[in-house]
C-alpha cells in the first residue's frame, strides 16, 4: 500500500495484528509525513513578511543583499534536487519557499525606489542564468560546486541581517513568524535528513540554519522588548 511514496503496509500491518508499529517501520513513516507536511507548511513560510512589507509600505531595518542570497540559495538547491531526481517530500519546500523569495525580493524593489544600475543589472542576470540552471545544462563539476556552495551562500544570507539589526539595535520589519516557522522547519529537516541518511553536508546546513535563524528570533525579542521599555519609560516622563 503506497501513497505518494509512503508505504503504509507495514504500519497498517501492526495495527490489524493489534500490535503497535516497530521503530524500523515507524520511523520512515514519520518521516516521510513529516516530509510533506513541511512541503505543505512551506507554502506561507514567507507570506507574513511579505504581508508586513506590504501593510507598512516600508522596508525599514532589512537587508536587501541578504534576501537576494537567499533567492540564490533557494535557486541552486532546488535545481540540484531536480536534477537529481530526489523524492518530491525531500525538497518539495524549496519550490514555494523560492517563489514566495522572488515575490519578497520584489516587494522590496518595489518599496526601495529608486532602483540603481546595479540592481536592474543583478536582476537581469538571475533571470537570464536560472533557466540554465534549472535545466543542468552545466558542468557537473561546477554544478557540485554550487550546490557545495550553498551553505555558504545561507549563512552569508543571514549575517548581513544580523550585523544589520545589530548595528541598528532594532529589526525593523522583519516577522517574527517567518522567522519562527523557518527555525522550526529547519528543526523538524534534521529528524528527515536523518532517516533519508542525507550527506553530512546537508546535515550541516541544516544546523547552520537551526542556529542563524535562532539568532535573528532572539534579536527580534530582544530588541522588541526593549523597544517597549524605551515607550514606557518615555511615557511615564511625559505624565
Amino acid at each position: 500500500m503506497d501513497y505518494l511514496g509512503i508505504d503504509l503496509s507495514c504500519a497498517i500491518g501492526s495495527l490489524r495484528n493489534g500490535e503497535f508499529p516497530a521503530k524500523d517501520c515507524l520511523l520512515p513513516l514519520i518521516s516521510k509525513l513529516l516530509g510533506y507536511f513541511l512541503v505543505a507548511a512551506s507554502m506561507t513560510v514567507k507570506l507574513p513578511q511579505i504581508m508586513k512589507i506590504v501593510d507598512n509600505k516600508s522596508v525599514k531595518g532589512l537587508s536587501v543583499v541578504a534576501f537576494e542570497l537567499e533567492v540564490i540559495g533557494y535557486t541552486i538547491s532546488l535545481a540540484y534536487c531536480l536534477n537529481k531526481d530526489f523524492p518530491f517530500s525531500a525538497f518539495g519546500e524549496l519550490a514555494f519557499l523560492l517563489i514566495q523569495a522572488l515575490i519578497l525580493v520584489a516587494c522590496i524593489y518595489y518599496f526601495s525606489q529608486p532602483l540603481s544600475v546595479t540592481t536592474w543589472v543583478k536582476a537581469i542576470l538571475y533571470f537570464a542564468i536560472a533557466p540554465t540552471v534549472f535545466a543542468g545544462k552545466i558542468d557537473p563539476f561546477l554544478f557540485e560546486a554550487l550546490y557545495a556552495s550553498k551553505h555558504l551562500i545561507f549563512l552569508s544570507a543571514r549575517i548581513p541581517q544580523i550585523w544589520k539589526n545589530f548595528r541598528n539595535k532594532s529589526t525593523g520589519q522583519l516577522s517574527f513568524l517567518t522567522c519562527l516557522m523557518n527555525f522550526g522547519g529547519a528543526l523538524a529537516r534534521v529528524f528527515t535528513s536523518i532517516q533519508a541518511k542525507a550527506p553530512l553536508s546537508m546535515l550541516l546546513g541544516i544546523v547552520l540554519s537551526i542556529f542563524t535563524n535562532g539568532i535573528i528570533m532572539s534579536q527580534i525579542l530582544l530588541y522588541r522588548s526593549k523597544g517597549n521599555e524605551d515607550k514606557l519609560v518615555k511615557s511615564k516622563k511625559i505624565s
